[in-house]
């Protein structure tokens, strides 16, 4: 069992999304329970699999029919991968069961066919994460992107024409990526991830152009799918207009995995030499990275919707990770790396207590946010924890993830990435301090806000009590997880992070 662990990962949720198709006679509580299933399946065979990684202290390698590779498909678990697959599936399933009430309330119909579509698109981020392969990253890129499509149209309002928004867009970044990948192949006539870096760590392909224009469509295609500023407008009003549950699914994990795709690229199949010598970006994207920061924070302070206003601070998260990963130091790669544990976690924590907020009010607007703290006690905590997080105050795992980030732009003087994560966390700080005003206080007028932006008729005095148990559950998990991080920060980077630090920085 231990050694198929790795693609059981990916099978169980494939096959549920098969089964949850067909099981419609059956009821929404059979294809939730099969759903919650497959997940919990896929959660068990990651940390399988990452206890193989940290008892080896070696990556796992598991070959699809037994095809040696370059010539058949391989699965890599190392101890990165390792763990964006478990926070992959653990933010799959506590999404999940957060999904019992807001999935029915959302969908009244054919619930089995979004769970398949949630299913499916868990496979695909699991298998983008897993894969050793360039293409087959490419396959299961469109697998999750195709999946995002169908659950985010199920949305309110015009999430249709955002939805087909999205859908151009992505299509245009996965032609960049699967361009790229043509050129690269055209040079090495191989797609596996190792048996490829191999071979461009050739002195004649360093200086290949070919292989200048792989690796700048590739990036510029992740690019687009993670929404780095500018390439992020498809992203607000697509995520803003999905129903509770698929932003609970789509937010905290899509970019992320996005992310992680761009570093395996630059340091994995690329170099760390080639990276920040042979390509002489570094700067520019530093700048790019830190303007992302700035703006993305202040176009949330600038919203008086809930989820776009959430949606906007994923993009300046996205400039963090980003701009660690292309300073070239150690402790700014550490930091790019665990703000994808971090935000992942501290967005689910987010989204899910306002998905609970709006599912008491009926409202999407700061509107509904008053008096939360007298009606809603535990939702407002664990509100107030991801906030704190956001905006990076100790001990949660938001405040080391700047640590490092920050560190490691001290030590490559990268001045101006600084003053941008220090500006964006001062406006994070405004933000939701202005929001929890309303929470306590419910003194800011905000009944004009709603007009625009809200989706409901229902009055916010309407809100009586607390969120209902099978949402409550997943969000004290998510909140407590945000905490435990940063508590333990040392011992995930020993144990996780410090051994993908690419060599050269």
């Amino acid at each position: 069992m231990m050694d198929q662990a790795p693609i059981l990962i990916i099978i169980i949720p494939l096959f549920a999304a098969l089964f949850l198709t067909l099981v419609g006679p059956l009821g929404p509580r059979f294809a939730y329970g099969l759903l919650i299933t497959g997940l919990v399946g896929s959660l068990g065979c990651s940390l399988l699999s990452l206890g193989l990684v940290l008892d080896g202290n070696q990556a796992v390698q598991y070959r699809l029919g037994d095809w040696p590779p370059p010539l058949g498909i391989e699965l890599v678990i190392d101890h990165l991968s390792g763990v964006v697959l478990v926070l992959i599936a653990g933010c799959a399933l506590l999404t999940a069961i957060y999904s019992l009430r807001t999935a029915e309330q959302d969908n009244p119909d054919r619930l089995n066919h979004y769970y398949a579509l949630f299913s499916l698109l868990v496979t695909g981020l699991l298998g983008m994460a897993a894969s050793g392969d360039v293409f087959n990253i490419y396959v299961l890129l469109e697998i999750s992107a195709l999946s995002s499509y169908g659950l985010l149209a199920r949305g309110q309002g015009p999430a249709y024409f955002a939805t087909f928004k999205y859908l151009i867009v992505g299509t245009i970044g996965a032609c960049f990526y699967l361009l790229g990948v043509g050129y690269l192949y055209i040079m090495t006539g191989s797609l596996n991830i190792a048996d490829m870096a191999a071979i461009l760590s050739q002195p004649e392909l360093q200086e290949s152009v070919s292989v200048r224009i792989g690796f700048t469509l590739i990036i510029l295609g992740v690019w687009i799918k993670m929404a780095l500023f500018p390439l992020h407008a498809w992203m607000p009003n697509a995520y803003s207009k999905a129903g509770t549950t698929t932003a609970c699914l789509i937010a905290p994990l899509m970019t992320k995995v996005s992310v992680y795709i761009m570093l395996r690229m630059m340091f994995t199949l690329f170099s760390a030499d080639y990276v920040f010598s042979a390509i002489v970006w570094s700067p520019y994207v530093i700048y790019l990275a830190s303007a992302a920061a700035v703006i993305g924070m202040i176009a949330a302070l600038a919203q008086r919707d809930l989820r776009k206003m959430l949606t906007f601070i994923i993009v300046a998260e996205i400039g963090y990770m980003t701009g660690g990963a292309w300073i070239a130091t150690a402790s700014g790669f550490i930091g790019a790396t665990y703000h994808i544990l971090a935000d992942g976690l501290m967005t689910l924590c987010l989204f899910m207590a306002v998905g609970a907020i709006i599912y008491r009010t009926g409202e999407t607007s700061m509107a509904a946010m008053r008096n939360i703290f007298q009606k809603m006690p535990v939702t407002a905590v664990i509100f107030v924890i991801g906030a704190a997080s956001i905006i990076g105050v100790p001990p949660t795992c938001g405040f080391f993830s700047k640590w490092y980030l920050i560190q490691g732009a001290a030590e490559a003087e990268a001045w101006v990435f600084v003053a941008a994560l220090l500006i964006a966390s001062l406006v994070a700080a405004i933000i939701f301090f202005r929001l929890l005003e309303i929470a306590f206080f419910g003194d800011l007028d905000t009944t004009g806000a709603s007009g625009d932006h809200g989706h409901s008729h229902q009055p916010v005095a309407t809100l009586r009590a607390e969120a209902p148990l099978s949402m409550l559950i997943p969000m004290v998990i998510t909140a407590a997880s945000v905490i435990i991080l940063g508590l333990y920060t040392k011992e995930v980077v020993n144990y996780f992070i410090s051994w993908s630090v690419p060599l050269g920085i």
